[in-house]
């Protein structure tokens, strides 16, 4: 169970504390898109993100890691923000985050994945030993398969809160 348990939570990406990361020795940033940089419907980032994005970069190496298959949407989102993307990423398996050890030489401690979904972002950079950090949706609005991994999300939730593992809503550093 405790693969499901984000190291940070956090209500969305404004509201992550990147000193402490950085303090903690994380070098690589890794951010899920969909409803974690953009809803669902979006190409391109708003200015808010911009402006994170553009600041986090001057200490961190940031990327863009998602499961969706739309080379087009997250190269247009990449492009905007100036920052190398992988697609169609197969959370949670460990594929791409080691694609980026690798490229970087890279410790698994000096990575962090950012993400809104238990089952494949949590899951995923807790597999690869990364450390994770939960954020809120930004909207209820889903694509199909990532309403399924809801629908899983839930049952686990509600599994891990009866054990007093973890709670939505509960945020922490």
């Amino acid at each position: 169970m405790d693969k499901y348990i984000p190291n940070m939570y956090q209500r969305s990406i404004f509201d992550i504390n990147y000193r402490k990361l950085k303090e903690k020795g994380i070098k690589c940033i890794i951010f899920d898109l969909d409803n974690t940089l953009l809803l669902v419907k979006e190409n391109v980032p708003n200015k808010k993100v911009c402006y994170l994005i553009k600041k986090l970069k001057k200490d961190f190496n940031i990327y863009i890691m998602s499961n969706n298959s739309s080379k087009k949407r997250l190269n247009k989102a990449a492009s905007m923000l100036k920052i190398p993307y992988i697609s169609f990423a197969m959370k949670p398996l460990s594929f791409g985050f080691n694609k980026i050890m690798k490229k970087h030489n890279y410790k698994s401690q000096e990575m962090c994945m950012i993400g809104d979904q238990l089952m494949t972002d949590i899951l995923g950079g807790n597999r690869a030993n990364v450390f994770t950090v939960l954020v809120d949706a930004l909207s209820k609005e889903e694509l199909k398969l990532t309403s399924f991994n809801r629908f899983l999300e839930k049952r686990k939730l509600r599994k891990l809160e009866n054990l007093g593992m973890f709670k939505k809503g509960d945020f922490y550093e």
